[in-house]
């Protein structure tokens, strides 16, 4: 290969039955938020009028993006199916600060974050212990697509 390839912009896109709410679940779990309505418009309901989209698309999907703007945006994009099998691919949330924090510190900061999200819909799966305790937990959010709190 000669010379480094450019930088790509990049996203995820999760499949679910109902991208508002599984949006809104994610939107807790990372800090994200909906994007305001583009310039010109007062609410994304006004847009979708603009451009002719029924009522019945309107929950089709959902966006969310960092509201920093750094980090990759998500779209939930509705899907007939349901989910049927173990995600290939999984988000870790990394609330712990990581090894060199201590344990306790670490055990509380995951367990803050594992309640608030089975508060808001997730379901526990599993917890994990280390050498030094709680290393990590296993989720499913509201459809069954699982994260892990690290």
């Amino acid at each position: 290969m000669t010379g480094a390839s450019p930088v790509v912009a990049w996203g995820v896109t999760v499949d679910c039955a109902e991208p508002r709410r599984i949006a809104r679940f994610w939107a807790l779990a990372l800090g994200y938020q909906e994007p305001s309505a583009p310039a010109g418009f007062a609410s994304w309901d006004a847009w979708f009028d603009d451009r002719g989209v029924p009522l019945d698309e309107r929950d089709d999907g959902a966006y969310l993006a960092d509201p920093a703007g750094r980090l990759p945006t998500l779209s939930f994009l509705k899907v007939p199916e349901p989910k049927t099998t173990k995600n290939r691919l999984h988000l870790d949330l990394k609330v712990s600060g990581g090894r060199k924090v201590a344990p306790d510190r670490r055990e509380a900061a995951i367990r803050a974050k594992v309640a608030a999200l089975v508060d808001a819909g997730a379901r526990l799966l599993h917890e994990y212990d280390g050498p030094q305790g709680l290393d990590h937990v296993v989720l499913a959010d509201p459809e069954g697509n699982e994260l892990c709190v690290v």
